[in-house]
């Protein structure tokens, strides 16, 4: 009865093979379309890597079986050279043996990927080139090895780069030196002792008959001004040094701020507020705060140039404020930069200035951001987060009542 349920004779079992029918060529034309999009990903994939890494496979033995055209292009073979020979024909010999034993025991033994982070090789006309790389080795059914297949990535103009930079690295540290010890005898101890025994032979009637007050007032101010300067130079090359620490101490800002300005042509442009104590270098912390005033008054077309330095004590910020012509935090990111100013900028400098500065404050883990103040006031307002000075200065007052 059940197979003439419905009209025309169909049974039941005729319309169920039908609907499995249905429901099996959905299934494979499902698999068909999942299997075209993961063959469109493998062959994506496969021009990426061949597109960006050197890449090559050999046999057990060694010998080159693959290279692309990348691979080719850097080590500088055609096709015909490379393939047949072994690839050793790009080892520098560099590396000691026991880096390519720990390769073969990584890919053979272990089955892992084998990843160097900077293998030397050598080009076909006896120049290095450097690579990132990762090797793995071929097994077939049985187990036994079939070859194996590298992949790189050209790392040459990073370590060029890097060595560049440390060369000059070791040109500065010896300037440094220079710096530290051989100009430290000239500045702070023969100048000064010249200058004394000078004073010691010249009496008031000499010095008056020949008028000597004025230049002896100009040796003295530039003797301190040149020491001055040069304590600060000693304490920015100290941070060539690796793992060097920074030396500070407790100092009154305010204190420390009009006394490095004291024989500044601009000081009296210059107001500086009540300032709190602090752990600075005074040095190094000093020539930040004057970058700071001497951009304010260089890049300023007021007829009054003027800067001021106050300090909040709900926030625990330290300001520097000028009526220049005013920075946006954008353009203070962007100069901070080295060697970068401004396209339109008149007036002349390095592009340096302020990155030394932010460099120098960042390093007493301070932080520094600026606003362009709005019309009718103009000018710029730098703020330095001073960061747990208020812990600091806690901490510095409950050691005091301690200690008494």
């Amino acid at each position: 009865m059940l197979r003439n349920i419905f009209s025309g004779g169909k049974s039941l079992w005729h319309y169920f093979k039908l609907a499995c029918s249905a429901c099996y060529r959905k299934q494979i034309k499902s698999q068909k379309i999942q299997q075209q999009k993961t063959l469109s990903e493998l062959i994506l994939k496969d021009n990426l890597l061949e597109a960006t890494c050197l890449i090559s496979k050999t046999d057990a033995k060694g010998n080159i079986t693959y290279a692309n055209d990348k691979f080719l292009k850097v080590a500088g073979y055609t096709l015909q050279e490379a393939v047949g020979k072994n690839h050793n024909i790009v080892n520098s010999g560099y590396h000691p043996k026991k880096v390519w034993q720990d390769m073969y025991k990584t890919v053979i033994k272990e089955k892992k990927i084998w990843h160097h982070p900077c293998v030397t090789n050598r080009t076909k006309n006896g120049s290095l080139y450097y690579v990132k790389s990762w090797i793995q080795a071929e097994f077939d059914l049985d187990g036994e090895i079939k070859g194996f297949i590298s992949v790189r990535h050209d790392i040459t103009d990073l370590i060029l780069q890097q060595n560049e930079i440390n060369k000059k690295n070791s040109y500065l540290e010896h300037a440094a030196k220079i710096l530290r010890h051989d100009m430290h005898s000239g500045i702070n101890t023969y100048i000064p002792r010249g200058v004394s025994s000078l004073k010691r032979r010249l009496n008031d009637e000499v010095i008056n008959n020949l008028r000597l007050q004025t230049p002896l007032k100009m040796i003295e101010e530039g003797l301190r001004h040149t020491q001055k300067v040069y304590k600060g130079v000693y304490e920015f090359t100290n941070l060539v040094k690796p793992e060097v620490i920074l030396n500070k101490n407790q100092y009154d800002l305010k204190v420390i701020l009009n006394d490095y300005l004291v024989s500044a042509a601009y000081k009296d442009q210059v107001l500086i507020n009540d300032l709190p104590k602090l752990k600075v270098n005074e040095s190094l912390f000093c020539t930040a705060i004057d970058n700071l005033i001497r951009n304010g008054l260089k890049y300023n077309d007021s007829a009054s140039k003027k800067v001021e330095i106050f300090y909040s004590k709900s926030t625990h910020d330290l300001f520097v404020e000028d009526n220049g012509r005013g920075l946006n935090q954008k353009d203070f990111e962007k100069l901070m930069r080295p060697y970068t100013r401004k396209k339109d900028q008149k007036e002349s400098g390095s592009g340096l200035g302020l990155n030394i500065c932010v460099a120098i404050l960042k390093q007493h883990k301070f932080e520094v951001s600026c606003e362009k103040l709005p019309q009718p006031y103009s000018g710029t307002r730098f703020k330095i987060d001073l960061g747990n000075i208020w812990d600091y200065n806690q901490e510095m007052a409950e050691s005091k009542n301690t200690k008494d």
